[in-house]
């Protein structure tokens, strides 16, 4: 198709729905546009085309031969693209909003959360994929992450999701009788790390601390990590948002604490958002917290 010898679009559009309505007036409003408007669209294509298309008829018009010829092929062309559009916007809707986190984050924080949102809206069908790993986001597949960085990395340009004191913390049962008042006492105790992290040697380094031996550190699922402090099988370092409860019965201990350190931000494709996944990123913006120092 030479594209440079087809008319503008709007002049075609506002001559297929005046077809369609018989009428400048009803054209015009279909179109939300004016009376004029709608004519100087009329004359615009006429003049591009060298040809006659519409005749005024008293308080009506009526289509000339060549102009009734190409209100049916407008027309045809129109429909189509409309099914095609309308085909489009389905099968997006239909397709699940898919989204990624760590374990750690969507068992302690997400799923609490997300019934909320499906009794909201139900017909917007999540997929959540938790993972350590930093998966890409890319158009047909994740459409949403929730990601980790801390306050020495430079800030993205995204939306927080949430702040949180991250924290060293551990069972009663195995801390009971011991002093932990220095980072480099806790070489002596077995560490649980979330699978693909490097969490346990960076705290060790953050705080000046070079281990005189090698730890011991257990790498599992964040999921695993959170039932296995409780039971006493190592001591992590977390979010505190993720122990809330936990800290506040006593179950867990807090070791160490590092103020609002942790950032969880939201990112999403740089392609144009889907409407299901801005409805999901919204919701997900809405419950933004700050978890501190109690």
């Amino acid at each position: 198709m030479d594209w440079l010898r087809l008319p503008p679009l709007n002049s075609l559009r506002a001559f297929s729905v005046l077809a369609e309505t018989g009428s400048y007036t009803a054209a015009a409003e279909r179109l939300n546009v004016t009376h004029a408007a709608v004519s100087q669209q009329i004359k615009t294509l006429e003049g591009r085309l060298g040809v006659s298309l519409v005749i005024r008829d008293g308080r009506g018009i009526r289509m000339t031969e060549d102009g009734a010829a190409l209100a049916r092929d407008v027309g045809i062309g129109f429909s189509a693209i409309g099914r095609g559009v309308e085909r489009l916007i389905e099968s997006s809707v239909e397709r699940p909003v898919q989204v990624t986190m760590s374990p750690a984050f969507a068992t302690e924080w997400l799923m609490p959360k997300v019934m909320d949102f499906q009794y909201a809206h139900p017909g917007i069908t999540l997929m959540l994929n938790p993972t350590s790993e930093v998966v890409e986001l890319k158009p047909g597949g994740i459409d949403v992450a929730v990601r980790y960085r801390d306050r020495r990395r430079p800030q993205p340009e995204t939306p927080a999701l949430l702040i949180s004191d991250m924290i060293v913390i551990g069972a009663p049962s195995l801390l009971a009788g011991r002093d932990f008042r220095t980072p480099a006492s806790l070489m002596e105790l077995p560490w649980l790390q979330e699978l693909g992290t490097n969490e346990v040697a960076d705290w060790f380094t953050c705080h000046g601390v070079v281990p005189d031996k090698p730890l011991t550190v257990h790498h599992m699922p964040g999921n695993l990590i959170m039932e296995g402090v409780r039971r006493g099988d190592g001591i992590t370092y977390t979010s505190r948002a993720f122990f809330k409860e936990d800290l506040a019965s006593g179950r867990v201990v807090e070791l160490f604490s590092e103020p609002v350190f942790g950032v969880y931000y939201v990112e999403t494709a740089q392609d144009p958002m889907r409407p299901a996944v801005r409805i999901f990123v919204e919701w997900l913006l809405s419950r933004a917290e700050t978890v501190s120092v109690a």
